[in-house]
């Protein structure tokens, strides 16, 4: 690749690093392609336990590359409406990813680097790093990235960061919930290799799961298609080999399978789960709630075929 050096450690660890440096990792149609294709094979290696995107250089990431915009600015419209959705996916990969993901940031990220924070699990930021949400500076608007930083800190929060595209530093983004830990410059690798250590303490299945039932679930009623959703999904959980192993001697089943296979098994099923929410590969929370026999309210064509395909 060449916008990216990818490196696993020998206990799981893949290290994604933005490969710009003389651009502050400013990305483009290249990078987009690379970080999407490499999210794409780690989620899909059982060997991959946890993920951390860094920047090389001074920076995390400062966002477009400007002599992408200035080809975009110059585009066809058709030809801007599929580079954004190239965009719009890449991000998708990011969040969708099975495993545990941890943005390492320090510098600046700006932009579509805020974007890509906000897209991982974790954030662990050096306290000197600073963040803006700068599309309106440069007469657009943070549109694709806009979902993945109103989940992260909020509707009200999301517009004031793109509206004004002040800048905050470290300590006011862990306030918002941009980031979750801050500390200092020369302690950053260190706090991010004890946060994916923690990580490799815990089951990849009940991590895959947790993200992929976390992603159907939305702030707001706990409807019965909710409550139906929660106890499927720990009903089959905890019948699982990694639960069950997990289980003091006595307890544990007598049939056993390599960690490797589990991971291998819980991953398929988790990319699954975690993409039924953006509806790519089924139904969500309205199949699970169909297979219980509850109504429900479809608000995606995909979902009503998907629910069409369960009653036949």
């Amino acid at each position: 690749m060449n916008t990216l050096s990818i490196d696993v450690t020998s206990s799981g660890v893949a290290r994604v690093e933005m490969a710009r440096p003389q651009v502050f990792n400013a990305f483009d149609e290249a990078m987009i392609g690379e970080l999407d294709a490499a999210y794409a094979r780690l989620a899909a290696d059982p060997q991959v336990r946890v993920i951390v995107l860094a920047g090389q250089g001074k920076a995390f990431s400062a966002g477009a590359d400007l002599a992408w915009m200035q080809r975009a600015s110059a585009a066809t419209p058709a030809w801007n409406l599929d580079d954004a959705r190239r965009f719009a996916a890449m991000l998708d990969r990011v969040a969708a990813c099975p495993q545990p993901t941890i943005a390492r940031v320090h510098g600046v990220a700006l932009g579509g680097g805020v974007g890509l924070v906000c897209a991982c699990d974790l954030a662990v930021a050096s306290e000197d790093a600073k963040f803006a949400v700068s599309e309106a500076r440069f007469g657009i608007l943070p549109s694709v990235i806009g979902p993945y930083l109103t989940n992260a800190v909020g509707k009200r929060q999301a517009k004031r960061l793109a509206l004004t595209a002040t800048r905050i530093g470290a300590a006011e983004a862990r306030e918002l919930g941009l980031v979750q830990q801050v500390v200092a410059p020369d302690a950053l690798d260190a706090a991010v290799d004890a946060l994916a250590a923690e990580l490799l303490q815990n089951g990849p299945c009940a991590q895959a799961e947790i993200k992929a039932l976390f992603g159907r679930l939305e702030v707001g009623a706990i409807t019965a298609e909710v409550r139906e959703l929660t106890a499927q999904t720990i009903s089959r959980v905890r019948l699982g080999d990694e639960a069950r192993e997990a289980l003091p001697p006595s307890s544990r089943s007598a049939r056993r399978r390599g960690r490797r296979g589990r991971h291998e098994a819980c991953t398929r099923h988790a990319v699954a789960g975690v993409r039924d929410r953006r509806g790519h590969h089924g139904a969500g929370i309205a199949q699970v709630a169909a297979q219980a026999g509850h109504p429900v309210q479809l608000h995606d064509a995909r979902d009503g075929a998907a629910l069409a395909a369960l009653r036949r």
